[in-house]
């Protein structure tokens, strides 16, 4: 007997989370955002922005709010991390079934749609995945902030941060770039910026990236952005050396670096299918599936 009315597609990372209500066949019944919920930002936090979401796409369908008759999808940034993902498991309120990947993996679904390819997906943080021929997923990249997740939003702000930093030094000009940055940071000398930085994570970091990609014409800017697209193009090769599968750039930052990608790489570029959050959806459809496969087992 079926015990759940509907799938929940969640796409969450360091910034935003993003929710798909779907039927039980996986038809899209409505979308809704909410705050972070990458786990490296707390689990309490990932599971309010996912509930938060969650409320807010059954109130667009008009529907009530019930967890007790969904299955989940989630594609949440952290799961890498066992120490972050047990306790998510742990804490979840009664669904009717869930099923946790990284963001890569519901990336990966929503690009080629579940058929063999490669995908990068830049946002907040960054990760790159392919599903062979074989089926198998396998990762590069994604190690996090702020060693890790290259051409990444935080990974642009840490970076430009630097700019704005040697300015007031009067190392670098204090030009508009200069000025844009501690505009952002609501800082206006040395002790104010040292102040945002002590208290900055990766979500304050990567809200600088759109005043980089304003200043795409600055010299130190168009070096980092080169910079990014060499990135993406290790993070690519290294997942399909051989060059055959497709390969996509996803989110926010996708498009706006697609051009940056040296163009032996950029020419494979193709636009993904769909986004993360329609791959969390069908996640979670392949969830319920499995758990109908059971109970017709028993």
């Amino acid at each position: 007997m079926q015990k759940y009315t509907w799938l929940i597609g969640v796409d969450g990372g360091g910034t935003g989370t993003r929710i798909a209500l779907g039927d039980t066949n996986g038809v899209e019944l409505a979308r809704a955002a909410a705050g972070p919920s990458g786990l490296g930002l707390g689990i309490e936090r990932a599971w309010q922005s996912i509930e938060e979401g969650g409320r807010a796409a059954f109130a667009q369908a008009g529907v009530a709010f019930d967890w007790s008759q969904c299955v989940l999808g989630c594609g949440l940034a952290g799961v890498n991390n066992p120490d972050w993902l047990a306790p998510f498991r742990a804490t979840a309120p009664p669904v009717a079934g869930l099923a946790v990947e990284s963001d890569a993996y519901t990336t990966l679904l929503g690009a080629h749609g579940g058929a063999p390819g490669v995908v990068v997906a830049l946002g907040t943080g960054s990760i790159a995945a392919v599903l062979g021929e074989d089926g198998q997923c396998r990762i590069a990249g994604g190690f996090g902030f702020p060693s890790g997740d290259e051409a990444s939003g935080a990974w642009l702000g840490l970076r430009a941060i630097v700019w704005a930093q040697q300015a007031l030094d009067a190392r670098v000009p204090m030009d508009d770039f200069a000025r844009s940055l501690l505009a952002h940071a609501r800082a206006t000398d040395r002790d104010s910026l040292i102040v945002w930085q002590c208290a900055a994570n990766q979500t304050a970091y990567a809200s600088l990236a759109p005043v980089v990609l304003a200043h795409r014409e600055h010299p130190f800017v168009a070096r980092l952005l080169a910079e990014a697209g060499v990135e993406i193009a290790k993070l690519i090769t290294a997942l399909d050396p051989s060059g055959n599968l497709p390969a996509a750039l996803s989110g926010g930052l996708g498009q706006p670096l697609r051009e940056w990608v040296p163009q032996a790489v950029r020419e494979r570029l193709r636009a993904p299918l769909a986004d993360s959050t329609t791959g969390a959806l069908r996640l979670a459809q392949l969830a319920a599936q499995r758990l109908a496969h059971a109970a017709a087992g028993n």
